[in-house]
Parts: structure tokens; sequence; C-alpha cells
């Protein structure tokens, strides 16, 4: 086993969920990842959909439980020593698929070794490990202290603010169903600071007017809360939650894997930090406020920068791109 040391630490991240062509729902999941060396390690396995057992939504006795795990202080969950490092995010059931590691104490240093992926209560290292990844051996002091300092997962919550309530209802109950709560009002006037700290973002419907933005920025800002504001969202449900997703997304810009999308009528540029799987949407509202939704793009991207083609009739008008991986999703209007 190699004595070299791998530095140990939490960061942000997000699983990002979305609403289907279909109709279906992908779950909204905001965790804690693992960063080694300074890298996300989730990154190191490919595209791979999936969360730690560190969820914001997890109950504090489970995610309690999982902490005194990944310290040794409670027992194994699989034979041999093995933890649940990643998930599946719809279930967390072990028949979908998990990474699991050996955690293992080494005097005063943590040890992860013999990285697997796992669809049963046992696991053949032969054919389903991880053999380029770990071990991983970690200073005992920095384990603990990351593991006792753990950071915000995140703030899953908007405000919702306009008169058009149909939109807003459907827009709140698709939030709803991918695990993002949402509320509407007209405005936030006598809202304790209390309850406008549980926010993460405040999006305002076409038709909400100036004074009715700086009534609801000046209420935030005297309550001390910062959250993101998005102006002007078109009418379209998936366009909305997808902007919203962006605007939540707390995990550090460095550890994302999409990290830049822009776009004009020629091209959309793409640009990601490991290879993973890229989806590229296009909508667009025409002059009789009809909405299109057009697939662009969906496959594999390696480490960098891509540029895709756009057709010009999928863009004309009013129009946005919205790329999606399994961790983080961009939106951008067309210039």
């Amino acid at each position: 086993m190699s004595a070299a040391y791998a530095t140990f630490g939490l960061a942000p991240a997000t699983r990002a969920g979305s609403v289907l062509a279909d109709g279906a729902y992908q779950v909204h999941r905001d965790f804690l990842d693992f960063v080694v060396d300074g890298r996300p390690l989730l990154f190191r396995l490919a595209d791979l959909d999936a969360v730690s057992p560190l969820a914001s939504d997890v109950p504090p006795a489970i995610f309690t439980e999982q902490v005194r795990g990944l310290l040794r202080e409670a027992d194994a969950p699989l034979p041999g020593g093995r933890y649940v490092i990643y998930g599946c995010p719809e279930c967390a059931d072990l028949a979908c698929g998990a990474v699991t590691a050996v955690i293992q104490r080494d005097g005063e240093d943590y040890v992860w070794r013999d990285f697997a992926w796992q669809t049963r209560e046992h696991v053949d290292l032969e054919r389903d490990g991880y053999h380029g990844i770990g071990p991983f051996r970690f200073r005992g002091e920095q384990y603990r202290a990351a593991l006792a300092a753990l950071p915000d997962a995140g703030l899953r919550r908007v405000l919702l603010i306009g008169a058009r309530v149909a939109l807003l209802a459907k827009l709140a109950a698709a939030l709803r169903a991918i695990g993002i709560g949402a509320d509407i009002a007209h405005d936030a006037d006598g809202v304790s600071a209390e309850e406008l700290r549980g926010y993460g973002a405040v999006a305002f419907a076409r038709g909400a007017g100036e004074a009715e933005r700086a009534a609801v920025r000046r209420a935030f800002d005297s309550a001390g809360v910062r959250v993101a504001h998005l102006d002007a969202a078109p009418p379209i449900v998936p366009l909305l939650v997808a902007q919203i997703e962006h605007a939540l997304d707390r995990s550090p810009a460095e550890q994302r894997r999409l990290t830049r999308l822009t776009a004009d009528r020629g091209e959309a540029v793409v640009e990601v930090t490991s290879p993973c799987r890229v989806r590229l949407t296009a909508y667009r509202v025409d002059r009789l406020s009809r909405t299109h939704i057009h697939e662009v793009f969906d496959g594999i991207l390696e480490t960098g920068s891509h540029r895709v083609p756009l057709d010009a009739r999928t863009v004309k008008g009013e129009s946005w791109v919205v790329a999606r991986t399994s961790g983080n999703v961009l939106v951008t209007a067309l210039s």
C-alpha cells in the first residue's frame, strides 16, 4: 500500500434534476462530495450519475450515522468492511449499483482502498474493481476535521414572485417534483427574516414591475440574506427549472464538470473539466408565443472546449440553450 498521503476535504455538489421531455422527473439532490488531492473523487469515476451518502435531504439521524461510518465509529454496512461512497440518486438501493470501498484505520491515519462497483452484498474485485483508483491514505487530523466541520450542502428552496398564478403553480409543482421547495407570493412584505433565510433564490415572473422587484430585494437585504435573483424568466417550465437549478448551485466553480456555456445563432460553445455526458437543449418562443423545444446534442465530451453547431431554424426569435451534465446545468440566452 502506498505510503504517500492524499489530502481530504468536502465540497458542496449537486446532482441536477430535470423535467424530461416525456413528462417524467429526475430528482434534484444536493450533497457533499469527497475532494481528494483538490479534485472531486466523483470526477475520477467517468460519467457516473451518483451522490455521496452526505446528502442534504437525508434525515439527521441517518446523516450522523453516515459520518460515524466514515470515521469508522460504526460498523460497515457491507461485508469485508465496505462502505458506500456513492449511491443511486433516486432510491439509494444497492441493486441499482453503488461505488464502495474499504475504509480502515491505520494508526492515526484513514485509508480508503479496493474501490469497486457493487450491485449485491458481495463484490468481485477482479471483475468490478476500479483498478486505477486508490488506495488513498489520509492524515487523521485533516480527515476528522473535515468531517467535523461539514460545509453547507446548499439551500434548495425558491421564492416565486408574480401575478401569473397558473404558470407559477406549474413551475412550483415541477420544482417540488424534483425535490426543490417552492413558494408563491406577490411580494415579501411582512415575511420574517428567519423565513427569508430559508431561500436560496428568488424568481420573478414576467410582468413583475421594477417597484415589486426592488421591494423584494430590499426585504432580503434588510434581513441580511444574500440570494440569487432571476429576472424576466420566459414562460417555459423546463427552462425555468433549469435557470433555478443553475441559480441554486453552491458548488465551487472549479469543482464542476460543466464550467462554460455560450451560444449565438450558429453554434454553442461548451467547456467541461472531465469526460462526461452532456445534453444540449434549445428553447424558443415564436411570434405567436408558442414554445418550441429541440434536442441539439446528447453525447460524451472529453475534457476541454467544444463547439456544437446550432440549426438556425431551432434558435429563431427569442431563444435559450440549456446544457446539462449529471452534476450541473447552465443556461444562456442567445445573443
